[in-house]
């Protein structure tokens, strides 16, 4: 069963868009399904460590045993907030 998907362009790509469905003799929505297509199965899986990966070690603490007593820091944190 197909499905209909309604989306809003900014005038540049929808002007980009009409002019590649010209060229190739192609439906506008042809093109976007093919472009679709193409760029969902170029694109690798990605874990949710890899989206925060170069955030991990970048903030300074100020505590040389977090890494240890994480847990602690966390707990007293939360029962201050009470």
């Amino acid at each position: 069963m197909e499905r209909q998907l309604t989306m809003r362009l900014p005038a540049e790509l929808a002007n980009k868009l009409e002019r590649s469905a010209r060229q190739l003799k192609r439906k506008r929505s042809e093109v976007v399904r093919e472009a679709l297509e193409h760029y969902l199965d170029t694109q690798p899986e990605v874990r949710p460590i890899e989206r925060v990966r170069d955030l991990l070690g970048s903030i300074e603490s100020g505590r040389p045993d977090s890494g240890q007593r994480h847990r602690d820091y966390l707990i007293r944190r939360l029962r201050r907030g009470r």
